[in-house]
């Protein structure tokens, strides 16, 4: 653990997703830099991540490396091996943000309507998206929904009554209020 770091931007949705992991498994990054970042991402974006000698980048392969290698600490947000079908149900729900609501948040609200409605159906049937616990599914959403939740998109989904009840959930969880703290500290120390 004494080897973590994180270089990214506390504004950037995908570094984000990085620290509200962090967060859930009660883990402390040593560093949060801006730069290096370009040598440890070919593509030269945010956020990169060190573990060690390990250096990855892109947000949701990190957090899955945070949730399986720090399995035993804090939150559990996967599934055992054993547990195929819970499994699935968690990497296909990431795999819909990845793919259907994250490249929507800035796209036409008739097409993100259509997507939230697969949602409230899965919520109407589970208190989160893979399930009744919370897992990476629910937490790589924190990001795009705190911001969009300060547009008018914010009236899409409190028309879903189960998606809404649901977004309100995940954004209550200490670990993503813990985000929040650490983007009011950056503004005042830019103000």
């Amino acid at each position: 653990m004494a080897g973590l770091k994180l270089h990214g931007c506390i504004w950037s949705t995908a570094t984000l997703r990085v620290v509200a992991c962090l967060n859930e498994k009660g883990l402390e990054c040593n560093e949060h830099k801006k730069e290096p970042f370009i040598s440890l991402n070919p593509f030269g974006l945010v956020p990169a991540f060190e573990d060690g000698d390990l250096k990855l980048f892109e947000s949701r392969a990190i957090t899955k490396y945070i949730a399986h290698e720090y399995a035993e600490g804090g939150t559990k947000l996967i599934y055992d091996e054993g547990k195929g079908k819970k499994m699935a149900m968690v990497t296909v729900w990431m795999e819909a943000e990845a793919h259907q609501f994250d490249p929507l948040g800035l796209g036409t609200k008739t097409k993100l309507a259509k997507v939230l409605d697969v949602y409230e159906a899965r919520l109407s049937q589970s208190k989160y998206l893979a399930g009744d616990e919370f897992t990476l599914a629910d937490l790589h959403h924190m990001p795009n929904l705190h911001y969009l939740v300060t547009t008018p998109i914010k009236q899409l989904f409190e028309s879903r009554h189960h998606f809404w009840a649901w977004c309100i959930n995940i954004m209550a969880r200490p670990s993503w209020l813990k985000v929040i703290e650490m983007q009011k500290k950056e503004f005042s120390a830019d103000s």
